[in-house]
């Protein structure tokens, strides 16, 4: 298991991003959670197997986006971590 911190830059705050990572990482059977970032990115932590977390990864920075990703995103930057066994996944 591994962890995934994406920082999602863009028009992605005050437009249903955060409900929409959440429906992504849950429909891929990840946990974690969506946090608006005072700067205006969306700190994206998940946790789950690799391949799960690079779908997740790739659907973040989709252009444009095949599965109606609401606002608009001009840059993910990642960090991989070890899992820390998070459960569910929260909007914040």
């Amino acid at each position: 298991m591994d962890r995934l911190t994406a920082f999602v830059s863009g028009a992605v705050q005050g437009v249903g991003f955060r409900w929409w990572t959440r429906s992504q990482a849950l429909e891929l059977g990840l946990a974690g959670s969506a946090t608006n970032r005072a700067d205006g990115r969306v700190e994206v932590v998940a946790e789950g197997p690799r391949p799960a977390l690079e779908d997740l990864l790739a659907r973040l920075g989709e252009q444009p986006s095949a599965r109606a990703r609401p606002g608009r995103v001009d840059a993910v930057v990642d960090l991989w971590t070890p899992a820390r066994g998070v459960q569910g996944f929260r909007s914040r």
